[in-house]
């Protein structure tokens, strides 16, 4: 399978990420061995993603979240899709007069 090439603004993401998934099991007081075990990967694995790693599977990320009791927060993931509204909302076809009433 063939790798797409991430932009630098992508990959800062991809860190931001990783740092502030390290951040959470620091103020849980959680080794990474204990969080490597609970999720179910290795440690090298949990070390990739708290680097940021975009080659670290989706799956695995939300392992680590499981483990950490943050699993709730991939659901905010485009929970405010601004960008997909306003294009709804261009591509809205108006009425040009309010529809009839029935009974009236």
């Amino acid at each position: 399978m063939r790798q797409s090439i991430l932009l630098p603004r992508h990959k800062r993401v991809f860190k931001q990420l990783g740092e502030q998934i390290k951040l959470a099991r620091l103020r849980r007081k959680l080794s990474a061995e204990q969080v490597a075990e609970r999720a179910g990967i290795g440690r090298a694995t949990l070390w990739r993603i708290e680097k940021g790693d975009p080659g670290v599977t989706m799956g695995k990320y939300f392992h680590v979240l499981l483990a950490l009791g943050l699993d709730n927060d991939i659901l905010k993931l485009a929970s405010d899709d601004e960008l997909g509204r306003k294009i709804q909302d261009a591509d809205l076809k108006m009425k040009k007069r309010a529809p009839k009433r029935k009974g009236v």
